[in-house]
């Protein structure tokens, strides 16, 4: 859909989508009848993890929307590219990935912020506690183990390299390997690799046995951001807005609920999910969890969550300058959220608009 649409267009023919969409869910007319709407999204998961959707949809956030589980990714590249493609309906990944997809052409639109980094979710570079690696420079020969390639960690291993004064020639010299999350902390310890990525539940796990220490941070490099996004298929979009309204706006209380309930409370719900699902998962990490580091209440989307991405791959070559425009990526559309708020003076109830 988006080859046929000017980028100058997108950001009007996404609101008249999501102005349908209202009256879709208000019951009059629109573009696309309600009855013709799918109310079940395919998706893939994360293994031992609950992912925002899931959420939503064990609180009754997603109404009468189902979610359909289709198998595990580690990859969020490969789920925005699946999503691109039809095989799954919504798919979630660093911002810098949605970038380079879309500058490939990619019919797809973000439509939420789903992780972050803040002071208690974030990803760490952690070396054994007698490594000799104290520095960028060390880095240089060795093997970096982390969940894909082209994505967030390896955004922040090029950032932190790149402001210790590496030149490109020495940054090639540094070696990122995949690993999958649930094994890094085995390889680390096993020597496999020399440093691995480590973040939320699984770090702090690690943390807790002992015997690593952290090299970096991303939360150290950047502070708080909304790292990654939530995006729909443009042709899903325009065949389902009241569905993807749904499904969006769901999400957003789930953030929101996630925020403002007790931490065990939360881990309890999402042992709760992860145990009714019968995957056959453990659920001993979901402990440690802490946030999902979403920084823009209800997720909302903004520029600057996508231009030091569109920055960092032109420099880098991966895109052309100009190539991308961070306003032409997402649309907060679909995203109804409305917070209550204490009573008025006159006595009505104020509310946080959705748009």
């Amino acid at each position: 859909m988006s080859r046929l649409i000017a980028p100058s267009n997108r950001r009007q023919f996404l609101t008249l989508l999501g102005l349908s969409a209202v009256a879709v869910s208000c019951g009059g007319g629109g573009a696309v009848a309600a009855k013709d709407q799918t109310r079940t999204l395919r998706y893939q998961g994360w293994a031992g993890s609950v992912i925002l959707p899931e959420l939503a949809a064990d609180l009754g956030f997603l109404e009468d929307v189902k979610l359909k589980w289709v198998g595990n990714t580690i990859s969020g590249p490969q789920d925005i590219q699946s999503a691109a493609t039809g095989q799954v309906d919504f798919g979630g990944a660093f911002n810098g990935a949605v970038v380079k997809l879309a500058a490939r052409k990619a019919p797809i639109t973000a439509v939420i912020s789903y992780y972050g980094v803040d002071k208690a979710a974030y990803n760490g570079f952690y070396v054994l506690e007698d490594s000799p690696i104290r520095s960028a420079r060390d880095l240089i020969g060795k093997k970096v183990g982390m969940n894909t390639l082209g994505a967030h960690s390896e955004a922040m291993l090029d950032i932190y390299l790149q402001r210790h004064g590496l030149s490109q020639a020495e940054i090639q010299k540094v070696e990122p390997l995949v690993v999958p999350p649930v094994n890094t902390e085995q390889s680390l310890r096993q020597k496999q690799i020399q440093v691995g990525v480590l973040g939320d539940i699984l770090r702090d796990k690690a943390l807790q046995t002992g015997g690593i220490r952290p090299l970096f941070t991303d939360y150290q490099l950047l502070g708080d951001f909304s790292a990654g996004t939530y995006v729909l298929n443009d042709r899903f979009l325009k065949e389902n807005p009241g569905t993807a309204r749904t499904f969006v706006t769901g999400v957003a209380r789930a953030i929101e609920w996630a925020r403002a309930t007790p931490r065990q409370e939360v881990i309890a719900r999402q042992i709760e999910i992860v145990r009714k699902r019968g995957r056959n998962e453990g659920t001993a990490p979901l402990k440690y969890w802490k946030s999902f580091g979403v920084a823009e209440r209800a997720g909302r989307v903004t520029d600057k969550e996508f231009q030091l991405w569109i920055d960092w791959l032109a420099e880098r070559g991966d895109i052309g300058k100009g190539q991308v425009k961070a306003s032409d990526l997402y649309s907060n559309e679909f995203n109804a959220y409305r917070r209550k708020t204490k009573p008025s003076a006159a006595g009505a109830t104020a509310t946080e608009s959705g748009s």
